[in-house]
């Protein structure tokens, strides 16, 4: 079983394990060591500040070393001296000191030890072999559900990839680190963002006032973007995606748990090429829509996103697939649509809350594992709905299934567009028709305030209010290696008039969903 924190102590069970494996191999052991760090610990005043982090009962082999090593944990909780005396007489008020071997064998764990310098080192040492011993239990089980013919072989995966989550997660340790190498990287941050002509510090969206309060989305980020269905949450993430790629050459893994990989290229297409969702599906374009379509077309082709429709993804496959898209395409962020679509299989949880909880966690330490930001869109609970009057901006408490989110996130952005609750007018007299708000509601970094934005629903897409459509036909893609986008494309560029309707009405089959 994975290591318990201090803060999570529990009395050590009697090991199911056996000396010998079946194939006559011993089970990885040091019981030397073992006996070497806990005379140390009681020999040394400081040593157990040295191990607490590394060692729990369920890293000793040998049962009757658990029970010392608990014995120790409580009496330093308890802030009390760590001796020979103390660890005897609190293992006899915990009932276990005939079965360590009585207070004769508790003295003799002092006597070969000659320094408790070395007892990290040897700390070190156990906790290997406790991983070793847990990753043969678990290949064990792993076998032995191969073997079963009645077994799922995905649900045993799954539950490989879980276990395999659980011990590298609390493998994981991180030294501390003395501050100034810190200070030399922040302010290479901030002279590298000065250098900037946007002045930004983390990666562009294309929405300048977005921009302006975020300074972009940062390295190691965990971005909550939520609304009610049919706010536009697909449509904002798609405005993001193309805008991030085409125009700033950022590389952008996208996973889409709600639609098919052809459904999110159909959506780009309205987005980009300005064809509205019903010609999209019926194919029926004018000769001019035609020209309009395979020459914007061509902005999109060989842009720099990565999409993968996996339906029910698990937090598990989501690490393996993260780290393989930043390390082979050298993604820069990741969109996730959307969250509550995500599992946790494998493991156990007492309610659906948990598992969201768990969920956003593992998002949380992804985002600082691989460096990158990670946006995941997210559902309101009904409660937006039953209110009225005007109150139907979201807040944080609207946050489905799990308050963990509103915690884990180092930023949550709402997505609302009054229109939709048929409200026209601000309290100015502002006419709020095809508008939408980007209302930043946590920023664990930065301000919190609104951005306004336009929503153009015909053609799913989100932009500047002071942007102008009619330069999307000409625009030129951010060149990613000094050369333009158009001379990396040449299959489609290349195809003719008849071919790309073909291509086209064949997209078009898609069923077309919601905002």
């Amino acid at each position: 079983m994975p290591p318990v924190s201090n803060n999570n102590r529990r009395a050590p069970r009697q090991p199911q394990v056996v000396a010998v494996s079946a194939d006559g191999k011993l089970q990885p052991q040091a019981p030397k060591i073992e006996e070497a760090v806990l005379g140390a610990l009681m020999l040394e005043k400081d040593a157990y500040s040295l191990v607490s982090e590394i060692l729990t009962p369920d890293t000793f082999y040998e049962f009757k070393h658990q029970l010392i090593y608990t014995a120790i944990q409580e009496l330093a909780l308890k802030q009390n001296p760590i001796d020979i005396l103390t660890v005897t007489n609190q293992l006899s008020a915990d009932g276990v000191l005939e079965q360590v071997g009585g207070a004769y064998y508790v003295s003799t764990l002092t006597e070969n030890v000659g320094s408790a310098a070395h007892v990290e080192y040897h700390a070190k040492i156990i906790a290997q072999k406790a991983l070793a011993r847990q990753l043969i239990t678990y290949a064990g089980e792993i076998s032995a559900g191969a073997f079963d013919e009645t077994s799922d072989i995905e649900q045993l995966m799954q539950k490989a990839e879980a276990e395999l989550f659980q011990l590298s997660r609390h493998n994981i340790k991180k030294d501390t680190q003395q501050i100034d190498p810190l200070i030399t990287e922040a302010l290479e941050k901030i002279e590298a963002a000065s250098n900037r002509a946007e002045g930004l510090s983390g990666l562009p969206t294309g929405f300048t006032e977005l921009d302006n309060i975020t300074s972009g989305w940062q390295n190691t980020d965990l971005i909550i973007i939520a609304a009610r269905p049919a706010m536009g949450k697909t449509a904002f993430a798609l405005s993001m995606v193309k805008n991030m790629a085409v125009n700033y050459g950022i590389h952008v893994g996208m996973f889409s748990l709600e639609m098919s990989n052809l459904q999110l290229v159909n959506r780009l297409l309205q987005n980009t090429c300005e064809i509205t969702g019903d010609k999209v599906k019926s194919g029926r374009l004018t000769p001019d829509e035609w020209t309009q379509l395979t020459t914007r077309i061509k902005n999109l082709q060989g842009a720099p996103i990565f999409v993968d429709d996996t339906p029910s993804l698990s937090v598990f496959e989501l690490r393996t697939k993260a780290r393989r898209l930043v390390k082979e395409h050298g993604v820069q962020i990741i969109m996730i649509d959307y969250l509550q679509l995500m599992n946790a299989s494998g493991m156990q949880f007492g309610s659906r809350e948990q598992e969201v909880s768990n969920i956003s966690r593992s998002l949380n330490g992804l985002a600082k594992e691989l460096n990158i930001p990670i946006i995941a869109l997210s559902q309101l609970n009904r409660g937006v709905e039953n209110r009225q009057g005007g109150a139907q901006r979201p807040q944080l408490s609207d946050l489905r299934e799990s308050g963990a989110i509103e915690q884990d996130a180092d930023m949550v952005c709402f997505i609302h567009r009054p229109e939709y609750y048929k409200i026209y007018e601000d309290e100015k007299g502002n006419d709020l028709r095809g508008l939408a708000e980007i209302i930043i509601a946590k920023h664990r970094n930065g301000a919190v305030g609104d951005v306004r934005l336009r929503f153009r629903g015909e053609f799913v897409r989100f932009q500047n209010l002071d942007e102008d459509t009619s330069i999307q036909s000409t625009m030129t893609p951010y060149p990613k290696d000094g050369t333009t986008l158009e001379s990396r494309m040449n299959n489609f560029g290349a195809a003719s008039d008849n071919s790309a309707q073909d291509a086209f009405l064949s997209a078009g089959k898609q069923e077309d969903p919601p905002f």
